[in-house]
């Protein structure tokens, strides 16, 4: 597959496939136009005309190597003048007759035609430039200054001589300049006095080539015109014969040209686009991005940076997105910087934003970026595209605008409105505390056949230290539909539990632990009922294990996802994982007999509380044995029921019904009833005080009879 040549300023593709713009059928245009103009007079000015990057040195290309490739006695010379390399008349001039003579056949034919030419050259040149027509040395130099003021030097002598045997030879020849437009003023007129007055030679003809509105504007700051277009466009109809005006660049030519870049695109990289990315992509083309791709050079260059990054992102985030990107970071570069400060905002987790779209209405929250976008430099004409581009990558912009959008849509592309991918886009490539994609589904393949390495290794590492987007981004491809391991993922996940290290997220609302235990929710409903107990009862092994084990049974059982005592879900395979994961409890307790309830460790208070979840009716009798052998009531609720901060209650409703289903509210009111009864406590810890007062409060609403409504438990 042939690399698309993006980085040059070559003619874009011009060997491969069509003459899409029709350059090649103008070159031969220009060529037979030449041949007219050469006819009826033997020198003249055409001037190739178009706008920057509308493809004019391309033009100029095709027109050399058309008359390159004529064969005949009297076919074209071509010299090639780069007036740049110039800053003043006699070097200039010098240039002109040193590019003229080196056009010229070798020949005996030519010696005379080159003497003249070179005669004609000293005779305008100060002393000091006679050296790059002649080569001379210090000796000739010296000759030469004697031969100019004792001989027939004249200029006018000297010229008459190089029209004559210029004339002889009959062959003509053309000097080729181009990107005029791109000089200052004086270099401007030094050009034009010489191609209208020293250059003015039989069968010499100039062909050159400029950006007609930058030409005139560079014209009236000179003093020769002044500051008036009129002025310059008659100055230079004094100079130019012909005009030879580019065609057009039209809206189905940029798009037939941006068609052919694309595609070239993709197929340098290996990728194709589905029915859904070319929707996406055409609005984005034909809405907005069209009306700054006005010339071949704005689409080359367009693509030419996408290919630049695409390498290194390829598989790795949304195809569309990136364009987009592409297109900001290099037409709006101010844009792409205001990208990066508003990451939060445009990415949906900033607290600010969340508090000002509670306030703001979506025609104000429009109008504010309306202003970042005129103080990132996007011009007034262009802030209306922006702004909608804008909203096709960041669903909360769409928001802004007062329209709907999929949140998840851009998280599921890989798309930079996801807070997961950002990143991508703003380092060309996948930062260092992210996975690669393709080493993401390799730790997912090696899962899943039971042949674990070192891909899988990083994922569960990650799994403990960036559990938010590892779960999100096992939880995309299930959403997918793409199928998962997930046995061998929920046995992972037992065995990370305890070690995650991930900070919260949702201004600290969703801690890690709760993350994956969403996902173990889901994962556990994909396998057939059959399955779900014997895994449930592998993830428990492991103390750790044990209470994500619990926790992921009773979210999949409780559907209305409340955290409920009470059992919603008695299918076989439920009560089959109840008993088996209320076993693998049971032993990791074994080792809290015989000592105080003060010693219990976190680990033990955690599996107390999910016991009740899994077989309360077995766990009341447990714990009766326990407070009937030694463990103190208040102690053991000091470790099961954790300080809480202010303004939170230390026991609210579902604490108490859980309370409730652990111990049954009768028998613990019973046990504490001594210490209930006074109201100044004789413990001298603070938190036990505060567990006792809480109970107290909640005795008459109870009446020790039954337990209150259920809600959501600790």
């Amino acid at each position: 597959m042939s690399d698309a040549r993006f980085f040059n300023d070559e003619p874009f593709l011009d060997d491969e496939g069509s003459d899409l713009l029709g350059r090649e059928q103008y070159a031969r245009h220009a060529v037979e136009l030449l041949e007219r103009v050469r006819t009826q007079t033997e020198t003249g000015v055409l001037a190739l005309i178009g706008s920057w990057g509308s493809g004019k040195s391309t033009v100029l290309g095709k027109v050399i190597r058309l008359l390159q490739q004529q064969d005949g006695s009297e076919d074209w010379l071509i010299a090639e003048l780069n007036p740049w390399l110039y800053s003043n008349l006699e070097t200039l001039t010098t240039a002109l007759f040193s590019e003229v003579r080196a056009a010229l056949p070798k020949g005996r034919r030519w010696s005379e035609v080159r003497k003249t030419l070179g005669g004609f050259g000293q005779a305008i040149s100060p002393l000091g430039k006679l050296t790059a027509l002649a080569g001379l040395d210090s000796e000739g130099l010296i000759k030469a200054f004697s031969d100019r003021i004792s001989g027939d030097t004249s200029a006018s002598t000297a010229k008459r001589k190089a029209e004559e045997a210029l004339r002889r030879a009959g062959q003509p020849v053309l000097v080729v300049m181009d990107d005029l437009d791109r000089l200052t003023p004086d270099e401007l007129l030094l050009v034009f006095k010489l191609v209208r007055l020293v250059g003015h030679l039989p069968n010499v003809y100039y062909l050159i080539s400029f950006d007609e509105q930058t030409l005139l504007d560079v014209l009236q700051r000179s003093d020769l015109v002044g500051n008036s277009e009129g002025r310059a466009r008659e100055f230079l109809e004094k100079i130019i014969q012909v005009r030879l005006d580019l065609p057009a660049f039209r809206e189905r030519d940029a798009a037939a040209m941006s068609i052919r870049a694309l595609n070239a695109l993709l197929d340098s990289h290996s990728l194709s686009m589905t029915p859904s990315e070319e929707r996406r992509f055409s609005e984005a083309y034909f809405r907005h991005l069209q009306d700054r791709l006005q010339t071949p050079r704005a689409v080359k260059r367009y693509f030419g940076q996408a290919d630049a990054t695409l390498s290194s992102l390829a598989g790795n985030v949304d195809l569309v997105d990136f364009l987009i990107v592409t297109f900001l970071r290099t037409t709006e570069p101010g844009v792409y910087r205001l990208l990066r400060r508003h990451r939060a905002e445009l990415t949906g987790t900033s607290i600010d934003a969340a508090q000002r779209h509670s306030t703001q209405q979506p025609g104000e929250r429009a109008e504010r970026w309306r202003h970042r976008l005129r103080e990132a430099g996007v011009a007034e004409d262009h802030i209306k595209g922006v702004l909608n581009l804008l909203a096709l990558l960041f669903p909360t912009v769409q928001q802004d605008l007062g329209n709907g959008s999929d949140t998840k849509a851009a998280a599921q592309r890989r798309g930079i409105g996801s807070t997961d991918y950002f990143d991508r886009y703003m380092v060309f490539g996948v930062p260092d505390d992210d996975l690669p994609e393709a080493a993401f589904d390799q730790a997912l393949a090696q899962l899943t056949t039971d042949a674990p390495g070192e891909e899988a290794a990083e994922l569960l590492l990650r799994l403990r230290d960036d559990t938010h987007r590892i779960t999100r981004r096992i939880e995309q491809r299930r959403s997918a539909g793409i199928r998962l391991p997930a046995a061998a993922l929920l046995k992972a996940m037992a065995d990370s539990y305890g070690q995650l290290t991930a900070e919260p997220e949702m201004m600290g609302l969703v801690n890690s632990g709760m993350s994956m235990q969403f996902l173990a929710r889901d994962l556990l409903t994909d396998l057939p009922p059959e399955q779900r107990a014997p895994v449930l009862a592998a993830m428990a092994a492991s103390t750790d294990g044990a209470v994500l084990a619990t926790r992921t049974l009773h979210r999949a059982t409780n559907p209305d996802n409340n955290d409920s005592e009470e059992v919603q879900t008695a299918e076989d395979w439920s009560l089959q994982a109840r008993d088996a994961v209320t076993e693998q409890i049971a032993q990791h307790l074994v080792p809290t007999t015989g000592k105080p309830a003060e010693e219990l460790t976190e680990s033990d208070t955690d599996l107390i509380w999910m016991w009740r979840h899994t077989h309360p009716d077995s766990l009341r009798p447990w714990l009766r044995q326990r407070l009937d052998n030694g463990w103190e009531p208040l102690p053991l609720l000091g470790k099961l029921l954790q300080p809480a901060p202010r303004p939170h209650r230390l026991i609210d409703e579902s604490v108490l019904a859980g309370l409730d289903a652990m111990f049954g509210l009768d028998d613990l009111y019973t046990r504490l009833a001594p210490l209930l009864q006074t109201q100044t406590s004789n413990s001298a810890d603070e938190h036990h005080a505060n567990i006792l007062q809480a109970l107290r409060e909640h005795r008459p609403a109870t009446g020790q009879t039954s337990p209150p409504d259920s809600g959501t438990t600790a």
